[in-house]
């Protein structure tokens, strides 16, 4: 006897590269996930590969300039974005002032940037979400990768535990430039510091398919010092504790416990000028989510957030006689959240994507708290116990987005969501800086609300190897913060007298098109948009451009496999110069000239652009060894971006002023790193 076959299975094909077509069927619009092989292949300066360097590649992402990992979201300001490594909130997400992330890419396993349409588990800032998840470690063996390059090293080890029960993960990273200074002839840098360095570290364990835990932590410090006159070092900490428990088929909870510290000291060892300035800012945060699949229609997830904040806004202490010590108050607040939303899958063609989250922020005491009037007047004086509430504020942010399918390659999608922030950058840089100053929502300080609406169309082709958006945006913002003229924020009690209030507006175009899939592969991105701020005490109460306000924004990333072993990149990128305020007139008193200003923000810098190259040689197959040799090159042919410009008397016409441009990078910057892993 025999059989006969009478049906057969088609060949299934499983992989993570499957072309899909995921960015038309899902009701998420202005989200954006990362592939780490595409971040190791965009060259960036000195061969580091940079997360933050990368997304502001994106449309609707603006580099903060040269030389620094600061990113503007939609005309959102650099403190509006929520930075989160392992649900831990990173404050200053920088080494070495700006010119590296404080991402080790060693270490992280994906990147998701949410910047419009925020689901409602995220709350606290304006702007983005940018969601960085660290790697959970091999179960399955032990191996060692790393990397040698001009000017820093990496290492990461990784293994199973308890027989592939659990895993974990451990990269350190630094660099070493202080090497080279030690090694000056200049004597008067010889000995200086300069140098960070970070680890990260995660483990897991599974105690069986219901229980799981998850521990994660980084640790990065930089060091700045200038031989026995100056030094400062400043920092970030997280730790996160998670435990993941599966109730049934239907029901999943996630719970954590997460910390967060960034502080800085600065040194003066200079005998008559000694001082040491120190700041921090403390957070200690518990999370319980959850995830219900109702049916094959809902997908609903709901929980709670409490969240401790502790800033330490700045004391300075002295044992020289000219120099005032000052310790400002440490303040405190607690905010709260709870949240649901409901993926609701209407039609086959309609999918929705709705929710709310209450969010409440109490500034606690104890302390002293002034009230100030506009011209910031002290008219009212208060003292509070430890623990009482100073000030209370409560908002209601819903959150929706939704797509219909068109067809099976097309869809058009809108999104409307409110965020508050309660947590406020004052500064007056472009970027993030380790003296930054953080202040939270009083008595005088309103939460900053932003409302945005997005529609968009999305299209893929060639059977989901391209995909194409393009969406436009409006953004209203509510009691934006800035700074008086002349105003004195660091270690200053009455800081909040230095500010001012307004309103804000941001709204633009952005056209994305990437290839997926093949030998070659990358994308273009352009942004037009607007952002303009509006201040009753600043420009006659007329909106002005904001400082992060650029009308052009052009993208062209490149990625090609050359031959198995051969692979070459390139990105290009061209940006409207940043709005700035220039000096309109200039006057003498006692021989010192001194500038005066009309408007601000009414002129622009230089429009920017710059081209980097890299290319990847993989190393011979071994059976248990691999290693390769990544080469870049920054700024291929040396263009000068500036990185500031100042005004002083000419020296050689008499009565004219001249401008003076600072480029960090105007020649073509090489690097090289080898890889390896066993």
């Amino acid at each position: 006897m025999m059989l006969a076959p009478s049906s057969a299975l088609k060949e299934v094909v499983i992989g993570s590269n499957r072309p899909n077509n995921d960015q038309v069927l899902s009701p998420e619009m202005g989200v954006e996930k990362l592939n780490m092989k595409q971040i190791n292949s965009v060259p960036v300066v000195f061969g580091e590969k940079d997360i933050l360097k990368t997304i502001t590649l994106m449309p609707g992402v603006k580099s903060g300039g040269e030389g620094n990992t600061g990113f503007y979201v939609r005309g959102g300001a650099s403190d509006q974005n929520l930075i989160l490594l392992d649900e831990a909130p990173v404050y200053n997400a920088s080494h070495l002032f700006g010119f590296f992330s404080t991402f080790n890419s060693d270490a992280i396993k994906d990147v998701t940037l949410y910047k419009g349409g925020m689901p409602a588990e995220y709350g606290g800032r304006l702007s983005s979400v940018l969601d960085v998840k660290m790697y959970d470690g091999n179960a399955k063996g032990f191996t060692v990768q790393g990397g040698l390059g001009l000017i820093a090293s990496r290492l990461k080890v990784e293994g199973p535990i308890d027989g592939g029960k659990g895993s974990f993960m451990v990269s350190a990273r630094r660099t070493y430039i202080d090497l080279f200074l030690k090694a000056s002839s200049d004597s008067s840098i010889k000995g200086s510091s300069l140098y960070f360095y970070d680890l990260n570290a995660k483990a897991n364990y599974h105690f069986n398919s219901n229980n799981a835990i998850f521990l994660s932590g980084y640790f990065g410090k930089d060091v700045i010092g200038l031989k026995n006159t100056f030094g400062t070092n400043w920092g970030n900490t997280t730790g996160t504790v998670r435990f993941n428990h599966v109730f049934s088929s239907k029901l999943f909870s996630n719970t954590s416990l997460i910390y967060s510290n960034y502080n800085y000291v600065i040194q003066s060892y200079e005998t008559d000028q000694s001082f040491k300035a120190t700041s921090k800012i403390t957070d200690l945060n518990f999370k319980e989510d959850f995830q219900y699949s109702a049916s094959d229609g809902h997908h609903i997830k709901f929980g709670v957030n409490v969240l401790h904040h502790s800033i330490e806004p700045g004391d300075i202490s002295s044992s020289a006689d000219n120099v005032n010590a000052r310790s400002v108050q440490q303040r405190y607040g607690l905010e709260s959240a709870a949240y649901v939303s409901d993926d609701w899958k209407v039609s086959d063609r309609l999918n929705i994507l709705y929710g709310v989250r209450l969010s409440d922020f109490t500034l606690l005491g104890p302390g002293s708290f002034n009230t100030f009037d506009a011209a910031g007047n002290v008219i009212a004086t208060k003292t509070y116990n430890s623990g009482s509430a100073v000030r209370n504020y409560f908002n209601l942010e819903p959150r929706f987005s939704a797509s219909y399918q068109l067809d099976s390659v097309s869809s058009v999608k809108f999104s409307y969501n409110r965020n508050t922030q309660n947590i406020h950058l004052l500064t007056n840089s472009n970027s993030s800086s380790p003296t930054d100053l953080y202040v939270m929502s009083s008595n005088n300080i309103k939460p900053e609300i932003a409302d945005q609406v997005s529609t968009g169309w999305f299209r893929n082709f060639d059977d989901n190897q391209f995909e194409f958006s393009a969406e436009v945006y409006y953004k209203w913002l509510q009691n934006q913060i800035d700074y008086k003229d002349g105003a004195q924020l660091i270690a200053n009690q009455d800081v909040e007298s230095q500010l001012v209030y307004g309103s804000g507006r941001a709204y633009g175009l952005e056209l994305f098109l990437k290839k997926k899939y093949g030998r070659f592969n990358g994308w273009i991105g352009y942004t037009l948009s607007r952002t303009e701020d509006k201040f009753a005490t600043i420009n006659n109460d007329s909106y002005f451009p904001a400082r992060q306000d650029r009308t052009h924004d052009l993208s062209v990333v490149g990625i090609y496999q050359l031959t198995k072993r051969w692979s070459l990149s390139g990105a290009f990128v061209y940006g409207t110069g940043n709005a700035v305020t220039y000096p309109t007139g200039k006057y003498s008193v006692n021989g010192l000239t001194t500038f005066s200003y009309s408007e601000r923000n009414g002129y622009r810098e230089p429009a920017t652009n710059r081209l980097d190259i890299g290319a990847t040689l993989e190393g011979r197959e071994h059976k248990k060894f691999h290693s390769s040799w990544t080469f870049s090159i920054y700024n291929l042919y040396g263009s000068r971006e500036p990185y500031s410009i100042t005004f002083r008397d000419s020296k050689t016409v008499p009565n004219t002023t001249e401008a003076v441009e600072t480029s960090i990078f105007a020649t073509p910057i090489p690097s090289v790193t080898w890889n390896f892993k066993f």
